[in-house]
C-alpha cells in the first residue's frame, strides 16, 4: 500500500510536460550588473513578467499603431474630408481621467497634443478644466492621510494626495465669466452653435499658454471631445451663468456625429486609454461604428468583478465589436501616473522626428 501511495505521489509531482513553442519569450529581468541603463530597463520589462510584461506589450501595441500612423492615406480611402485632416493610416485615440491632469500626467499628454502625435482627445470636465486652472493657479503635493475636515475649513480641496486651493477656481470663475458672456453674444448675433468640443477650442485660444494641453489642440486642430462637460467645475460656471446671463446653449448632438465618424471614416484605429468610465466607453463606442479597433491599451486598477465597463478586460469590448476579433490589446494593471510616462518615453518620443517631420508647431 505504501508502494502505491508513492507511486501515485511520484506520478502526480513529477506529471512529464508538454513541449512549448521555441519563439516564446524565456524570462528574463534586468541585470544591474550592466550598469544603469534604462531604455535596456524598459525594454527588459517585457520578459520580467506580471504587469511589467504587460507594460513591454503595451509598448509593442503603440508602436504598431505608430507605425500605420505614419502610412499615409492613400486617395479614395477616406470619403469625408472633415474627418481625414490628420491623413494617417491610423487614427489614434486617447483617453484619460480627470485626475491625470491634476497629475503631472498633464506634462505627458500636452507634449502629445503640442506635437500633434494624437488625433482625437475624450475626456472629462475635470480633465478640461484642471488644465485651464493650473495656467491660472498651482496645484500641490499634499498627503492621501490629511483630514478633509480640516482641509474643508482652510478652504482647500484634495485630489488624492494633490491639493487644490479654492481660490484657484474663483481665478477660473473670474477668467471664464468673460468668455462665456462672449459665446452667447456671438450665438446671438452671429448664428453661432456651440459644442463642447467648440467650447473646449475656445478656450483653448483664450487660455494663451503654451503649458496648456488645450491650448495645443487648439492650435493644431485636434478635436477634444468631452460628453460630460458640465461635469464639474465647468458646469457650476456654465450653471451660475445661466442666471446671470441666460441663453448659452451646448449641442451635444453635432459632436456625437463628430465623434463617431472619426472612427467610422479613419483607415485604421488605435486606442489609448487611461483610466475607466466615460473616456473608456465613449471612444470604444466609437469604434463599434467600424466594427472595432485596430488596437487597444487600457491601463487602469479597475476590476472586472462588479461588471463595471471600467475594469472590464480587452476581451469584453471584442464581444461587442468595439474591438476587432483579430486585434492583440493590452491591460495594463497599474497607475496611469507611473505607466503612461514611461509608456510615451519607449513610443512617441521615441519616434519623434518620424512623427513631427513636417509639421510645424508654434
Amino acid at each position: 500500500m505504501a508502494e502505491g501511495a508513492l507511486s501515485l505521489a511520484s506520478e502526480a509531482v513529477f506529471k512529464p510536460s508538454c513541449d512549448l513553442p521555441e519563439d516564446m519569450l524565456k524570462i528574463q529581468g534586468y541585470d544591474f550588473n550592466k550598469g544603469v541603463d534604462h531604455k535596456a530597463l524598459l525594454k527588459s520589462f517585457l520578459t520580467t513578467g506580471f504587469q511589467a510584461s504587460s507594460l513591454g506589450l503595451a509598448i509593442e501595441q503603440i508602436n504598431q499603431m505608430i507605425e500605420k500612423r505614419l502610412e499615409p492615406v492613400q486617395a479614395g480611402e477616406c470619403t469625408e474630408s472633415d474627418y481625414c485632416s490628420n491623413t494617417s493610416g491610423c487614427t489614434i485615440f486617447l483617453g484619460y481621467t480627470s485626475n491625470l491632469i491634476s497629475s503631472g500626467v498633464r506634462e505627458s499628454i500636452r507634449y502629445l497634443a503640442e506635437h500633434r502625435m494624437v488625433d482625437v482627445i475624450v475626456t472629462t470636465a475635470g480633465g478640461i478644466e484642471e488644465d485651464l486652472i493650473k495656467c491660472l493657479a498651482h496645484t500641490y503635493l499634499g498627503d492621501f492621510s490629511l483630514s478633509g475636515k480640516d482641509l474643508r475649513q482652510r478652504g482647500i480641496n484634495r485630489i488624492g494626495n494633490l491639493l487644490v486651493p479654492n481660490d484657484n477656481y474663483c481665478k477660473f470663475e473670474n477668467w471664464l465669466m468673460p468668455i462665456l458672456d462672449q459665446m452667447l453674444l456671438e450665438q446671438k448675433t452671429e448664428g453661432t452653435q456651440w459644442t463642447p468640443s467648440k467650447m473646449i477650442h475656445r478656450l483653448g485660444k483664450e487660455i494663451n499658454n503654451p503649458d496648456s494641453v488645450y491650448y495645443w489642440a487648439y492650435k493644431n486642430n485636434i478635436p477634444v471631445l468631452s460628453p460630460a462637460l458640465t461635469d464639474g467645475s465647468l458646469g457650476d460656471m456654465i450653471y451660475f451663468h445661466s442666471f446671470r446671463n441666460p441663453g448659452l446653449v451646448l449641442d451635444i448632438v453635432e459632436d456625437i456625429r463628430k465623434m463617431n465618424s472619426q472612427a467610422v471614416f479613419a483607415k485604421r484605429t488605435g486606442m489609448i486609454i487611461l483610466g475607466g468610465g466615460l473616456v473608456k466607453h465613449h471612444i470604444a463606442n466609437a469604434n463599434l461604428m467600424r466594427n472595432g479597433a485596430d488596437y487597444a491599451v487600457f491601463v487602469n486598477t479597475g476590476q472586472e468583478f462588479d461588471g463595471s465597463d471600467s475594469g472590464a478586460r480587452p476581451d469584453e469590448a471584442v464581444s461587442w465589436g468595439k474591438i476587432r476579433t483579430d486585434a492583440k490589446p493590452v491591460k495594463v494593471y497599474a497607475d496611469a501616473s507611473i505607466v503612461f510616462p514611461l509608456l510615451v518615453a519607449e513610443t512617441f518620443a521615441l519616434h519623434a522626428d518620424k512623427l513631427t517631420a513636417g509639421k510645424k508647431t508654434d
